[in-house]
């Protein structure tokens, strides 16, 4: 009961936020800078730096939306939130636009009036332990003691796999990566439970990575993607073809090192029409026809982003798998743009 009323009130206040701020474009442009919602820390993701520069797979998001409508990518102020207080930050208002691994599912898209513009990742829930457990399937994870962040899907997904699969566990709640990683490291759960992108992350870290296993069961669909309010489809718009644009840069080989000679023109109809040397669809969007250009001259295209930050010569060393591009087998794919 509590749940629902806890939903319901967002709900309101995002269908609120929405309606009392249709104009979020004219917002952003006044004030000069983009609030943009990241985690607390996730090397790899989105973290602060040595230099205290927030850097990292979802950060680049941000930045690329900050230099589509500001033309300067480190227009952002980047505000850390955590499970439980990401979508409160979002409906609002005290930030734009949301980039923080979060999966898109219905509750979230339809109950708590939050558009998704797309998925950026696509992930799905796993299981990492110490070497020294000796575990080597998640079907022997009967009576562990599991660390789960609280107020995600993995929460809900880990009750669901245990309850399927007639096993027992005892929760160890914790509200951040960094609390999570402290207690596992500690030996205050037996297991860690997340998106399988953030398992890799964190094992990252570790002064011994090779002493901890990624479990090979992945138990759920995890699309995650930035999201808006509902209510102001103009600026949702704008995070989605900024999202596609990186997608699409990158099938049609358009790099950070070669944007600017490409925009003297191209035998492509399309490179042409995203770089605003033929047609309005900077116009249509209510930015500058050369929007696209400052986006992937700043952050590089989708390609450039996934190897610079979580890519097999990264610590993290995630192969493409389901997020390489259509034409390659994986699922990303961004509408046309004409």
């Amino acid at each position: 009961m509590k749940k629902s009323v806890f939903l319901g009130t967002l709900a309101v206040a995002g269908l609120a936020a929405g309606l009392a701020s249709a104009q979020t474009l004219a917002e952003v442009q006044e004030r000069g800078a983009l609030n943009c919602g990241v985690t607390t820390g996730l090397t790899g993701f989105a973290a602060p730096d040595a230099n205290g520069e927030w850097a990292g797979f979802d950060v680049a998001i941000c930045r690329a939306v900050a230099a589509a409508v500001l033309g300067d990518p480190t227009a952002v102020e980047f505000v850390p939130t955590t499970g439980q207080t990401r979508f409160t930050a979002l409906a609002s208002g005290e930030i734009d636009v949301l980039a923080r691994n979060t999966t898109w599912t219905f509750s979230r898209d339809v109950d708590l009036s939050f558009e998704f513009v797309g998925v950026n990742y696509y992930d799905g829930q796993g299981f990492m332990v110490p070497r020294d457990l000796g575990v080597s399937s998640a079907m022997e994870l009967d009576g562990a003691t599991v660390c789960i962040q609280t107020g995600t899907t993995t929460e809900l997904n880990l009750a669901d796999f245990f309850a399927s699969n007639n096993m027992s566990y005892e929760p160890v709640p914790i509200e951040t990566n960094a609390e999570a990683q402290q207690q596992y490291l500690a030996g205050a759960c037996d297991v860690y439970t997340t998106d399988a992108s953030g398992l890799a992350a964190t094992r990252a870290t570790f002064e011994d990575p090779s002493a901890h296993v990624v479990l090979p069961e992945i138990i759920s669909k995890e699309p995650l993607g930035p999201l808006v309010r509902h209510g102001d489809n103009e600026w949702g718009d704008i995070v989605r073809w900024t999202l596609n644009g990186l997608i699409s840069a990158e099938e049609l080989g358009i790099t950070s090192a070669n944007v600017m000679e490409l925009t003297a023109g191209t035998e492509n109809p399309e490179i042409n029409r995203m770089l605003g040397t033929e047609g309005e669809l900077g116009a249509m969007l209510g930015l500058e026809s050369d929007w696209l250009v400052n986006v992937i001259s700043s952050v590089g295209n989708y390609g450039e982003i996934f190897e610079g930050n979580i890519g097999e010569n990264t610590p993290i060393g995630l192969a493409r798998g389901l997020n390489a591009q259509w034409t390659d087998g994986g699922l990303l794919y961004s509408p046309p743009f004409r």
